[in-house]
């Protein structure tokens, strides 16, 4: 199988302006990797180029909507032609409300699985050609411990959508492999977001008594493990879900 170093990858980060697509992105420029963030805001977008620009890191910016199929299309046409060309994909986007099952509506359902699970479809299928094209083409999902190890009142949508990203990493990286491309899946446990800022430090707290290391991941915990993924140490792992938590499935009862 073709392989390639990170730092000669040319990299797309989808949900790139923020949380864990933010510390990917930075991840994979210290890397030495040419990176492109992408994201529905222009705003955020620009605001993100400017954190990373002061980290030292130079990335491009490429606005898209990943809800619709023709949106995902688009985008990977749109960040191909800006990197000049495509190596890895990294689909971080994605959108975590919450509705109890009692109140499920339609709209909530078809928004959560639109925007988590089919744009990981569409995204694949936009980018293949382009991955084809390059030395070592690489696509890294990134899941989560919900719905694939665990489950969390309010979220059944998301856990499905989660868990449904793994189904499709498994066919994607059988069809993929004579390509040269691998296909692969990071799942985060409770890792330092934005979305964590409302819960106060004794959520917080108690969160981390739940982490046998003692501590949140950061969203550079999760980029370290898709720079491995995407580098050639990892040209023969494919097809796989590697769960990045600190330890945080492995107990069998809270406090363990």
């Amino acid at each position: 199988m073709k392989t390639a170093a990170p730092a000669a990858s040319k990299v797309l980060v989808t949900g790139g302006s923020q949380g864990i697509g933010l510390g990917i992105a930075a991840t994979f420029a210290a890397a030495g990797a040419r990176v492109a963030i992408a994201g529905r805001s222009e705003a955020r977008l620009d605001a993100a180029r400017r954190v990373l620009a002061d980290r030292g890191h130079d990335v491009l910016v490429v606005p898209g909507d990943i809800a619709t199929r023709d949106g995902c299309l688009s985008l990977a046409t749109a960040a191909a032609e800006a990197l000049g060309g495509l190596d890895v994909l990294c689909a971080n986007a994605g959108v975590y409300p919450e509705q109890r099952i009692d109140d499920l509506e339609a709209a909530h359902v078809d928004h959560v699985l639109d925007t988590n699970l089919k744009s990981t479809v569409y995204l694949v299928q936009g980018c293949v050609p382009h991955l084809r094209a390059s030395s070592a083409g690489r696509i890294v999902v990134i899941s989560s411990i919900t719905g694939p190890a665990t489950g969390y009142p309010g979220l059944g949508v998301y856990a499905a959508s989660k868990a449904g990203q793994l189904g499709f990493v498994r066919t994607a990286a059988i069809e993929l492999a004579p390509d040269g491309i691998t296909v692969n899946a990071i799942c985060p446990g409770s890792i330092r977001t934005e979305g964590l800022d409302g819960l106060g430090d004794a959520a917080i707290t108690e969160m981390k008594r739940s982490i046998p290391v003692g501590r949140l991941g950061e969203p550079e915990d999760i980029g370290a493990m898709a720079v491995f993924l995407a580098g050639a140490g990892a040209g023969f792992v494919t097809g796989q879900a590697v769960v990045v938590d600190g330890g945080q499935t492995l107990p069998e009862l809270p406090g363990l």
